[in-house]
C-alpha cells in the first residue's frame, strides 16, 4: 500500500477548509511557503492539480473536490478508530453538536433518560451556532436548524418549529390582549437568532407596522425565553424548545389560538458512514422516540 505523505494530506484538508493558504499556515503553525510545498508534494503524488489560485486565496479544482469528499470520510474513520481504541470497559463516546438553545432547552432535560437507557454510551455535547466540520473527525452527529442544503450528508428531519408569542402567566393575566395590534405597545423581547422576527410575525397577521423598539434583545433563544419566564416581556420563540416550560406552566401562549408561524425544521445531520455505527443509530432512534412523545403530549 503506497500512502500519500500524511503531512501533505493534513495540509490539504486545512487549506481546503479555509480556501486560503495563509490561514491554513496559521492553524498548522507553519509558514505559507511550507504549506504550499506540502500541497505541491500531494499534487505530485496524485498526479493532479488540486487547487487553483485566485485573488482571494485558492479554490479546489474538480479533482480537488473529489479528493476532499473521499478524504473527509477517510479522516472520519481514522478519528473513529482512535476513539474506539481509547474506549475502556465497553464505554463508547458519542460526540454530539447542537445550537446552544436546542442543547440547553430541549436536549439537556432529556439526556438523563438517554443515560439510563444506554449506560454504555457517554455523551460529549458541544454547542455553538457554527455547523460541525465532519472532515476534522471531532463530531459524530450534528443537530442543525434551517433549510436542508447539505447534499453530501445524511439528513433526518426531527420536527418543524412553531414560533409564537409566549409570556409568563402573570403577564398574560395582566395584559389580557385580544389582538396582535395591541402588542405594538407592549414590552417585546427580540431574539437575534430566530428565523422569524417580530416584523415578519406582525406582517403575517395583517399588520404592516414594525415595532419601534424592543424592551430587551438577546443573541440566544434560551435567554429570550428565560426573560419571558421572569416576566420581563413577551418572547417570540419556539414552542418546541419551550415545551418543558409550557408544560410546567412557567410560560403560556399569549393568545388562545397561539397565532404561530411554522418554519424550517431541526435536523439530525451526519456523514452516511456514521449511520452504520451502533451508537449513532441508538441515539437517532432515541431522538425519534422523544419527538414522538412530545408530539403525542401536544395532541392530547
Amino acid at each position: 500500500m503506497h500512502l500519500p505523505p500524511l503531512k501533505a494530506v493534513i495540509a490539504f484538508e486545512v487549506v481546503a477548509r479555509h480556501a486560503n493558504i495563509s490561514k491554513a499556515a496559521e492553524e498548522l503553525n507553519l509558514t505559507p511557503s511550507a504549506v504550499s510545498h506540502q500541497i505541491s508534494n500531494l499534487e505530485n503524488f496524485v498526479g493532479l492539480k488540486l487547487f487553483e489560485r485566485t485573488s482571494r486565496g485558492v479554490v479546489l479544482t474538480a479533482a480537488g473536490e473529489r479528493y476532499q469528499q473521499t478524504l473527509s470520510g477517510a479522516l472520519a474513520l481514522i478519528a473513529s478508530a482512535a476513539q474506539s481504541a481509547r474506549a475502556d470497559d465497553g464505554i463508547e463516546v458519542l460526540r454530539v453538536h447542537a445550537s446552544p438553545s436546542f442543547a440547553s432547552l430541549w436536549l439537556m432535560p432529556r439526556l438523563p433518560h438517554f443515560m439510563r437507557e444506554h449506560p454504555d454510551i457517554r455523551i460529549r455535547l458541544s454547542a455553538s451556532h457554527m455547523h460541525s466540520d465532519f472532515s476534522r473527525g471531532e463530531i459524530d452527529l450534528d443537530v442543525r436548524y434551517g433549510a436542508v442544503r447539505w447534499a453530501d450528508l445524511h439528513v433526518e428531519t426531527i420536527f418543524t418549529e412553531e414560533i409564537m408569542p409566549m409570556v409568563s402567566p402573570a403577564m398574560a393575566q395582566r395584559l389580557q390582549l385580544r389582538n396582535p395590534q395591541q402588542l405594538l405597545q407592549e414590552s417585546l423581547i427580540f431574539s437575534e437568532v430566530n428565523l422569524v422576527q417580530w416584523p415578519q410575525w406582525f406582517a403575517a397577521h395583517g399588520i404592516d407596522v414594525s415595532p419601534s423598539h424592543y424592551a430587551l434583545s438577546f443573541d440566544r433563544a434560551y435567554l429570550a425565553i428565560e426573560a419571558a419566564v421572569q416576566g420581563l416581556g413577551i418572547a417570540l420563540d419556539s414552542a418546541w424548545l419551550a415545551r418543558g416550560l409550557l408544560d410546567e406552566g412557567l410560560l403560556v401562549p399569549l393568545f388562545a389560538d397561539r397565532k404561530s408561524i411554522r418554519v424550517h425544521a431541526h435536523h439530525l445531520v451526519y456523514p452516511a458512514t456514521h449511520g452504520k455505527w451502533p451508537k449513532v443509530k441508538r441515539f437517532t432512534d432515541w431522538m425519534a422516540q422523544q419527538v414522538d412523545v412530545q408530539r403525542d403530549r401536544k395532541s392530547s
